[in-house]
């Protein structure tokens, strides 16, 4: 892993919306748009995109779209409604709801599709699926696809985990990318536009003064969560390896004051665990025995014994080897405890998933899926924007 080093662009940022106003939003001129948002589609000082486009005399916002969690981030349920936004009165179309792509009838009077939402570099986090579901679908309905692009706060250049197995497409994987991509969303609306041969009309409007080595907090714009559970930088770099655990019986954290910055379960020993752990000397991570009772999701009201993570260098620290190394454990300290069956679902690739099960060592279970992933790096290329 390379470090993120100190930028010249620090404080100096420009994510796509503000680079848009600062072009008078002539790239958007007389659209009609529908617009893909949350609560972290903000400019640099704090100003939304949706308030930015209502305000803008060359743009008609005529209706918003919100994804998982909806449009004011909040909601962790597994339906969302369709609602009306507050302060402009324009209606917002739920894609967390009946649907998940925008349907003809919705796009009715639309002519330019905006994405501007923050994603954390994680190929399960649904953000992406949302961005991608929505490009099929103007592709379908002859409706430009525009993103304003934002940095990937966990770098642009490590990336690692398995390749989603094809076929094995869904919400929480929706394209054959790895766990940790190190793309923006305008690197993958691209991707997605050329490997699916949607034929769609897209612009993607870039960054300024981001470098792939920087994380969010290098760029000097501010951390906002980008859900519920998604409370820290430090969260966003545990999770690639520590969110694949989540669809098994093991607590993540989720209903404490730290999701995915430690994971527990009534049936472990954390104090065991932590030792196990720590004895791996795994590059920029400490692991320091815990307990807890969360009030929400796994194990809810159950107190659980686990383990606590400290990253220690970031520069060096990798999510994917870390979670791998928690998960071999689990299998073969608590093969009758830990339910395996749903491990696959954010894994997404079936022979990483037998050499773990089968009690392989984290180099050999990596070595399963580098060709892949040398695969997925010359794709990559191919598409990158930044440097």
């Amino acid at each position: 892993m390379l470090a993120a080093t100190p930028s010249v662009h620090a404080g100096d940022t420009l994510p796509g919306i503000d680079v848009l106003e600062r072009d008078g939003f002539r790239q958007l001129a007389g659209a009609r748009v529908g617009l893909i948002t949350n609560h972290t589609g903000l400019s640099r000082d704090g100003r939304s995109t949706i308030q930015l486009l209502h305000a803008s005399t060359t743009v008609h916002l005529v209706r918003i779209f919100s994804p998982e969690h909806s449009l004011s981030g909040n909601l962790d349920i597994a339906v969302i409604g369709d609602d009306v936004e507050a302060s402009t009165g324009i209606p917002v179309i739920s894609l967390y709801g009946e649907v998940r792509r925008p349907t003809p009838a919705m796009l009715a009077g639309i002519d330019t599709l905006v994405f501007d939402i923050q994603d954390i570099g994680t190929r399960f986090y649904t953000y992406i699926s949302t961005m991608g579901n929505a490009m099929i679908a103007a592709a379908e309905n002859n409706v430009r696809f525009v993103v304003l692009d934002r940095p990937n706060p966990i770098n642009g250049i490590d990336v690692a985990g398995p390749v989603l197995d094809d076929g094995m497409q869904s919400f929480v994987g929706f394209h054959t990318i790895p766990v940790r991509h190190g793309m923006t969303v305008g690197e993958l609306a691209k991707m997605f536009n050329a490997e699916l041969g949607l034929d769609l009309d897209l612009r993607v409007i870039s960054v300024e003064g981001w470098q792939r080595s920087e994380f969010l907090d290098d760029t000097g714009l501010a951390w906002v969560n980008p859900s519920p559970n998604m409370r820290s930088q430090t969260a966003a770099l545990l999770y690639p390896g520590i969110g694949l655990l989540e669809t098994t019986n093991v607590s993540v954290g989720r209903g404490t004051d730290t999701p995915f910055e430690l994971i527990g379960a009534p049936w472990l020993d954390g104090e065991s665990l932590a030792k196990t752990l720590n004895a791996l000397q795994l590059p920029g991570i400490t692991f320091t025995p815990t307990q807890f009772t969360p009030d929400a999701s796994t194990f809810a009201d159950e107190p659980c014994e686990g383990v606590r993570f400290t990253i220690t260098d970031r520069s060096v620290f990798e999510p994917l080897t870390t979670g791998l190394s928690i998960a071999r454990q689990l299998v073969l300290g608590y093969p009758d405890d830990w339910q395996t069956d749903r491990y696959i679902r954010l894994l997404g690739n079936e022979v990483a998933l037998r050499a773990l099960l089968d009690g392989k060592s984290v180099n050999q279970i990596k070595a399963t899926y580098q060709e892949g992933l040398a695969a997925f790096m010359a794709r990559r290329a191919n598409y990158l924007l930044y440097d």
